[in-house]
């Protein structure tokens, strides 16, 4: 089977969450991007480091094979971070997403790997990732309209 539209459509859905994620952290300072609303909620900084601990388990050391340790417990623990530590995370990590995707054959897209004791193939689980990532990208918009209200500029347009 021939997965060019899979591999354009990924492509263009982590390009949209790297460059709209990275607009609504233009708009926070170190602070802000560290805030949450209580002690049970996580903060965009957390969320980021949520998101690059996926793409570490997920597709470096699922999909690639890479040796790769993750703390998951330990990412999900409040940590200040600085902003331009956050944009780099998203900038490169979800570039190297899109040009991992840009390189894969359609053979290692129909490659499997367990997950949660489900086999799954690698399209399969970018799939996912795109979803998850997304749905960590509305949560990161949430709080930045809660911090900024009416002076929060959306990522959209």
């Amino acid at each position: 089977m021939k997965y060019d539209f899979n591999r354009e459509w990924l492509s263009n859905k982590f390009e949209e969450i790297q460059r709209r994620c990275l607009k609504a952290l233009q708009q926070l300072d170190d602070d802000q991007v560290n805030w949450r609303p209580d002690e049970t909620s996580l903060s965009i900084s957390t969320l980021v480091r949520h998101i690059d601990g996926n793409i570490q388990e997920r597709i470096m050391k699922g999909m690639l094979h890479q040796e790769v340790y993750r703390n998951r417990e330990q990412e999900l623990q409040q940590a200040y971070l600085k902003k331009s530590e956050l944009e780099s995370i998203i900038q490169h990590r979800l570039q190297w997403v899109v040009d991992t995707i840009k390189q894969m054959t359609d053979e290692e897209l129909e490659h499997k790997q367990v997950i949660r004791n489900k086999e799954r193939t690698n399209l399969d689980m970018l799939h996912q990732c795109a979803a998850h990532y997304s749905e960590h990208m509305g949560q990161i918009f949430y709080i930045a309209k809660q911090l900024l209200k009416e002076n929060y500029k959306s990522t959209s347009i």
